[in-house]
């Protein structure tokens, strides 16, 4: 999302060329639980202040973003934004974009359920199972 390119591989998203950022849809019942609680777990799941990076992987397609989709959600993520930079739980300033939500292109199928069908693979290990834990996940190993 937030690109230019239609319908675009995740190949060409690698390039950096395209403008989209790679991006995880989170629907869910606002009546079970809040958007509030939705960014706390965004704020503890990725780093959100290095600018186009998210550990090893580099370029603009790993940018931290919120992509909003009603005034209302925006002013929550800048509130939320504004309290995990107060919370001193981050070294340095957030540096995610809030912005407003454009069309939604579905990875290519070998992404989709990626983590569960390959949670063994080096990338999972090193990268998702520590996220995962430093959410309070179980994980069977």
């Amino acid at each position: 999302m937030g690109g230019t390119m239609a319908n675009p591989t995740y190949k060409q998203i690698c390039t950096g060329r395209t403008g989209h950022a790679e991006v995880v849809r989170v629907e869910f019942d606002p009546a079970k639980i809040t958007l509030e609680k939705v960014l706390a777990v965004f704020w503890k799941a990725h780093d959100p202040t290095t600018l186009n990076r998210q550990g090893a992987d580099i370029g603009t397609q790993y940018r931290s973003a919120i992509f909003f989709h009603s005034q209302a959600d925006k002013i929550v993520a800048e509130k939320s934004m504004k309290a995990a930079n107060l919370s001193g739980e981050f070294r340095s300033p957030i540096v995610t974009e809030i912005t407003p939500a454009a069309t939604f292109y579905e990875a290519d199928g070998y992404h989709q359920n990626y983590f569960n069908l390959n949670a063994n693979a080096p990338y999972c290990r090193a990268v998702i199972w520590p996220k995962l834990r430093k959410l309070g996940l179980k994980l069977k190993e």
